[in-house]
C-alpha cells in the first residue's frame, strides 16, 4: 500500500476525491516549500516537473516556468537531489520528457527517481508502443509509470492503457497543451467516463483544471484531478508557498464538501 497506486486506491476507497498539485522543480530557491504547502493543504500526491527546453505538451505558463528554472541553472539531477532532502509523507510524482530519460539511460534515471523518494513517473511524449523498456526499469525501481489517455484515444487503446498504466491513469481533458481555462472541457469528462468503464485504476483528469468548481466537476466522473498551470501562474506572479497552498486548500475544501453531498445533490 506504500506504492503510489496503493496510496491512491486506499484514499479512493475511503471516499476521498484525489488531488495532485504541481510545481516546476527549481523555479525558485524555495521551490520545495511549495510541496510542503501542498501536503499541508491536503494533497494526495505532489507532481514535480523537471524543466525541459522543448516541453511540447505544456502551454505558455508551464513553458515560462520551465524557462525560469533553466535560467536559474536547474537540472534534473539537481532537482532530484533537492527532492531527496524533502520530508514528505505524500507520494512524489515526477513529470518529464523522453529526452531527459533516455539521455541518462532508463535504468539509471529510474534509479535516481527511487533514491529521491519518487514513486511515480509521467512521460507524456513517450509513445505507448515504445514504453516497454521504461515500464520495466520503472517497475524494477519501485516507480509507477503513469500512462496518459486523450479524447482521441480509441476504445481498444484505452483498454490497453488502463491495463498497463500504474499509479493512476492520466486523462487529458482536451486535444491541446496545458493551460488555465475558463471552463472544463466536456471531452475530458467523457474520457474519464470511458476510462472508468475499462479500468479499476484511479483516473485523474488534468489539462485545464483551474478552479475549485472545475475540480468538483471533474470528480463527478473521474477519481481526482491534477492541477498545474493555474498554480504555476500564481507562482510566476509572485505568490509564495503559503499563498499557493491556500489555493490548494480551497480546492481540497470544495472536493471534500462535494464528496459529502448525498447522491443527486445539485
Amino acid at each position: 500500500m506504500n506504492t503510489l497506486e496503493g496510496r491512491l486506491r486506499s484514499a479512493r476507497h475511503q471516499g476521498r476525491k484525489l488531488l495532485a498539485p504541481y510545481v516546476t522543480g527549481g523555479i525558485s530557491d524555495d521551490w520545495t516549500r511549495y510541496l510542503a504547502a501542498y501536503q499541508d493543504a491536503g494533497a494526495d500526491a505532489v507532481e514535480i516537473g523537471l524543466p525541459f527546453s522543448d516541453p511540447m505538451l505544456d502551454g505558455g505558463t508551464i513553458q515560462e516556468a520551465s524557462d525560469r528554472a533553466l535560467a536559474r541553472g536547474a537540472s534534473a539531477d539537481r532537482i532530484l537531489a533537492e527532492l531527496a532532502e524533502v520530508d514528505l509523507t505524500v507520494p512524489r510524482v515526477v513529470m518529464t520528457y523522453t529526452n531527459l530519460v533516455v539521455r541518462q539511460g532508463v535504468e539509471t534515471f529510474c534509479g535516481k527517481l527511487r533514491d529521491a523518494g519518487v514513486s511515480g513517473l509521467i512521460v507524456p511524449d513517450l509513445p505507448l508502443g515504445e514504453s516497454g523498456e521504461l515500464e520495466g526499469a520503472a517497475a524494477a525501481s519501485g516507480v509507477d509509470l503513469v500512462l496518459l489517455a486523450a479524447p482521441s484515444t480509441s476504445p481498444e487503446r484505452l483498454r490497453e492503457i488502463g491495463e498497463r498504466s500504474r499509479g493512476f491513469v492520466y486523462a487529458v481533458s482536451l486535444m491541446g497543451t496545458t493551460g488555465e481555462r475558463d471552463q472544463l472541457a466536456e471531452s475530458g469528462l467523457a474520457l474519464a467516463r470511458a476510462l472508468k468503464a475499462v479500468t479499476d485504476r484511479p483516473v485523474l483528469l488534468g489539462f485545464g483544471v483551474s478552479r475549485p468548481a472545475h475540480a468538483v466537476q471533474a470528480c463527478r466522473t473521474g477519481d481526482g484531478v491534477v492541477v498545474a498551470s493555474a498554480l504555476m501562474r500564481r507562482v510566476i506572479d509572485g505568490a509564495g508557498p503559503a499563498e499557493v497552498g491556500a489555493d490548494v486548500d480551497a480546492m481540497r475544501t470544495e472536493l471534500d464538501r462535494s464528496a459529502d453531498e448525498p447522491t443527486g445533490s445539485p
